[in-house]
């Protein structure tokens, strides 16, 4: 389809639904997902095929492109239940943009916003019962767009399948997390694609994560490629602190510029707080939390929402944060987004996206 055209979306209802063998009290992240999915087709230079069918497997050639050239992109986004059944989701229409400024990057072609939002409306519609209503769940969302074209050779794939699954889940992170700072391998390099949301960035972390994980540490704290002293983002989130007075986040094409991250520095500046993005050493947040001075230290991440740090692994020495219960700018703000994402206050700022 072309972006003048009426999109057209192909319903499949499920015979089989599988909605009755959740236990709706005990959702681990990512493990069940719902009956349907939203398919669209790329080909001849045009999106095409658009359908919602029941969730199932997909076949593929094994000359498939994405197996062999890594042409694969995501996002992940949430959907919330009201108290009085609106069903609601939080930025889609920044994760879209975000969507499409990876696919940019990876030469892929973009997805049109009447496919993309106004295609995951209709799906979120139809699995409105998937959506968990008990605060601290919601639905995860996971837009995903791969190469397709059955043939060898580094090029550009002809051919492209974009897909949008969901899943209840509950919290990803249970528990605060200590990150180890790593100081040898990579996530990513300026001009690369460390601002971009692709499968392979999460590959390549899989290792030293592990490394970490090994030492007791959660998570790993990614440094700059060049000198390692510069702080990037955490594993799988995004990086804010609180020195002082000032919210500050890591900036640059290297990070992951997340959509939770960005509403966090928003309402840091409307609430009165100084809002910096810049470049942070590890050597600035170690002398400040010896000091004192670093007084709150979180991930933030659609899927981590807003999850504290413990302590920080440096050196072969660990620096603890303060304790959780006085960091009043991350506790507001949790709080804050929790009450906004579920219905219970005002959205002065139409961030809700509402399912009709």
């Amino acid at each position: 389809m072309s972006a003048t055209e009426q999109i057209s979306i192909r319903v499949e209802p499920t015979q089989n639904s599988r909605l009755s063998q959740v236990d709706f009290n005990n959702l681990k992240f990512g493990q069940i997902m719902s009956d349907h999915m939203l398919v669209a087709e790329y080909s001849n230079g045009r999106w095409e095929d658009i359908s919602i069918v029941p969730y199932g497997d997909l076949t593929m050639s094994p000359s498939m492109s994405a197996l062999h050239y890594g042409q694969a992109i995501f996002e992940g986004i949430k959907a919330y239940k009201f108290e009085d059944g609106t069903v609601s989701v939080f930025r889609a229409d920044k994760n879209w943009e975000r969507f499409n400024k990876s696919a940019h990057r990876l030469q892929m072609p973009e997805v049109p916003q009447e496919i993309f939002l106004d295609g995951l409306k209709q799906l979120l519609d139809i699995d409105r019962n998937w959506i968990p209503s008990k605060e601290g769940t919601s639905l995860y969302i996971r837009p995903f767009m791969y190469a397709t074209e059955s043939a060898l050779g580094v090029h550009p794939s002809i051919s492209y399948k974009f897909i949008i699954i969901t899943c209840p889940v509950g919290a990803y992170y249970s528990k605060p997390i200590s990150l180890k700072v790593e100081t040898h391998y990579t996530r990513a390099a300026e001009g690369g694609v460390g601002f971009s949301k692709n499968a392979g960035n999460y590959a390549l972390s899989l290792y030293p994560t592990q490394l970490a994980n090994d030492e007791g540490y959660d998570q790993i704290m990614w440094t700059d490629a060049l000198e390692h002293k510069y702080i990037e983002e955490a594993g799988t989130a995004n990086l804010i602190f609180r020195i002082g007075d000032t919210i500050i986040t890591p900036h640059g094409d290297t990070i992951l510029h997340g959509v939770t991250r960005r509403t966090i520095m928003e309402l840091a500046e409307k609430w009165g707080f100084q809002a910096e993005q810049r470049r942070v050493s590890v050597q600035e947040l170690i002398d400040g939390i010896k000091d004192g001075k670093v007084t709150e230290a979180f991930a933030a991440g659609t899927a981590a929402t807003i999850t504290h740090i413990d302590r920080i692994g440096f050196e072969g020495q660990d620096y603890q944060l303060p304790p959780i219960e006085g960091r009043d700018f991350s506790n507001k703000v949790l709080s804050y987004l929790n009450d906004l994402r579920y219905g219970k206050i005002e959205d002065p700022y139409g961030w809700n996206i509402l399912v009709k």
